[in-house]
């Protein structure tokens, strides 16, 4: 039994099950990709839909301001669509920056998790004109699944939403150019194990490039067999990336008040 597991049986008074559980989740991968250094400081989001909230759709974020290793479960925020907080909290919300958030949560219904960074090698990746190539392992398994948005500025205005969502499509993952990375999943774990995908494939490629010589390439054929291949990856939970999220979790040893926090 995991952590999460263990504090899902204690839920606070006034919240639902399925919420206090969404925001243990969301709050540990928070402290995830702060140990894996994919953390911008105070910017940027991992932003999670509630599912059973009423008629006004829901999401969760961190409060803006702190960093993602202060992220608790009672102090991320719970806001509407347009950014406005649906709860009490002392935390303010950093509303232009869920505007990306906003479009791809509004126009995707299976995209209950969306996950922005700008990772440095990710951003690289976005500043290249070929964006990234289909040559190394994880990269390899990618293939036909990225999207590619132009950079417009600061993702300030709300009319480039509907852009964001054309560039999307029905794909799980987007390289915003000159900007960075994104990835939607149906939950925590599934777009915490996109994003890791998508993020070590932008790490090898960076490396790759800082070596001589030519790369080796992956032929087609090889390619076109790889989603098959990695169907056996994906055995053993009801939830994608479920075991990997577990596993992450083991390896972070977060106590019961770290990752609760206060109400």
């Amino acid at each position: 039994m995991t952590l999460i597991d263990q504090l899902s049986a204690q839920v606070p008074e006034g919240m639902s099950p399925h919420e206090w559980r969404a925001r243990l989740e969301l709050a540990a991968c928070y402290r995830i990709f702060d140990r894996f250094g994919w953390s911008e400081v105070i910017f940027n989001h991992i932003s999670l839909r509630l599912e059973d909230d009423g008629d006004v759709p829901t999401y969760l974020i961190n409060p803006y301001g702190l960093l993602y290793g202060e992220i608790t479960a009672h102090n991320l925020l719970k806001i509407d669509a347009a950014g406005e907080k649906r709860a009490p909290s002392p935390y303010p919300v950093n509303r232009a920056g869920f505007i990306i958030h906003s479009a791809v949560h509004t126009a995707r219904s299976d995209a209950h998790c969306v996950v922005h960074t700008h990772t440095d090698t990710g951003m690289a990746v976005a500043c290249k004109a070929e964006g990234l190539r289909h040559d190394n392992f994880y990269a390899a398994s990618l293939q036909g699944k990225v999207a590619y948005h132009a950079f417009e500025g600061i993702t300030t205005d709300l009319d480039e939403q509907e852009r964001i969502v054309e560039s999307l499509g029905e794909k799980r993952y987007l390289i915003l150019r000159n900007h960075g990375l994104l990835a939607v999943g149906a939950h925590v774990p599934d777009a915490l194990m996109s994003y890791w995908i998508l993020q070590r494939a932008c790490d090898i490629q960076a490396r790759t490039d800082a070596m001589q010589g030519a790369n080796q390439q992956v032929p087609d054929t090889v390619l076109a067999r790889i989603p098959e291949q990695s169907k056996p990856m994906h055995v053993g939970t009801a939830r994608r990336g479920q075991m990997f999220f577990d596993a992450l979790l083991r390896q972070l040893d977060l106590g019961a008040e770290e990752l609760r926090g206060n109400p």
